[in-house]
């Protein structure tokens, strides 16, 4: 699959209708899992501030989610010298800082009133918070070469290097004593979740990996037209 969809020309067929297609998923899906989270019953401990969890747990699963791209992209990209990597990889970056943006932003609104603090220097806060500091320190990387292919080189290894803090903020919560929950879906015996939370979590976490996909996949698109642009204007100039 990752062989057929190298050829820029493949990717761009099938991510013209693969892209909206998606979005309308993404779409009906959000509202379906908002419209059942709005409707389930308050928390018995955190009362109508369990609402926030519909947002924010897939806003966290999505920032590790697009980083894994991110340095996957990169990863081919720095290997196998292809553009549509390095496009991908570009694509990727911005998307994913906006969700790790979100699940800092949404969690410290959660913790206000769960802790009594909007923030607290725990392994799950402090990794997540790091993992934004890779994305901006990516994008700021992408900015400030000129050369283009050096800053591709340049920021994929960065992102080869962040990409070790994703198992630590995945297992924080177990390798050290966290204020923040520990897993509740994925675990022996099933989920601890009531199933009035836990599928309209699900249909939220689906929603936003389907938007995350329509984004990535229109991003790339842009991109490799700019890089086409791009071309055809040196081109011209000679």
């Amino acid at each position: 699959m990752i062989t057929f969809l190298a050829n820029p020309q493949r990717f761009m067929d099938l991510s013209r209708w693969l892209a909206p297609s998606l979005g309308v998923l993404a779409v009906v899906l959000a509202c379906v899992g908002l419209g059942m989270g709005l409707n389930a019953p308050p928390d018995y401990q955190q009362g109508a501030t369990v609402l926030i969890m519909f947002v924010h747990v897939p806003a966290a699963w999505l920032g590790m989610f697009a980083y894994a791209c991110l340095a996957g992209s990169a990863f081919f990209g720095l290997v196998f010298r292809h553009s549509l990597a390095d496009a991908a990889a570009r694509a990727a970056a911005p998307l994913g800082a906006g969700f790790a943006l979100l699940a800092l932003v949404t969690g410290s609104l959660w913790g206000r009133p769960m802790w009594g603090a909007w923030w607290v220097w725990d392994a799950r806060l402090t990794s997540e918070l790091i993992l934004f500091l890779f994305y901006v320190g990516y994008l700021a990387l992408q900015a400030a070469i000129d050369d283009e292919a050096k800053a591709d080189r340049a920021a994929s290894i960065l992102a080869l290097v962040g990409a070790v803090n994703l198992p630590i903020v995945h297992y924080s919560v177990v390798w050290w004593n966290s204020l923040h929950q520990g897993e509740s879906i994925f675990v022996k015996g099933g989920p601890l979740l009531s199933a009035v939370y836990l599928w309209p979590l699900a249909l939220m976490a689906l929603a936003y990996t389907f938007g995350f996909g329509a984004l990535w996949l229109t991003r790339i698109r842009a991109e490799v037209w700019r890089r086409r642009a791009g071309a055809l204007a040196v081109q011209a100039a000679r």
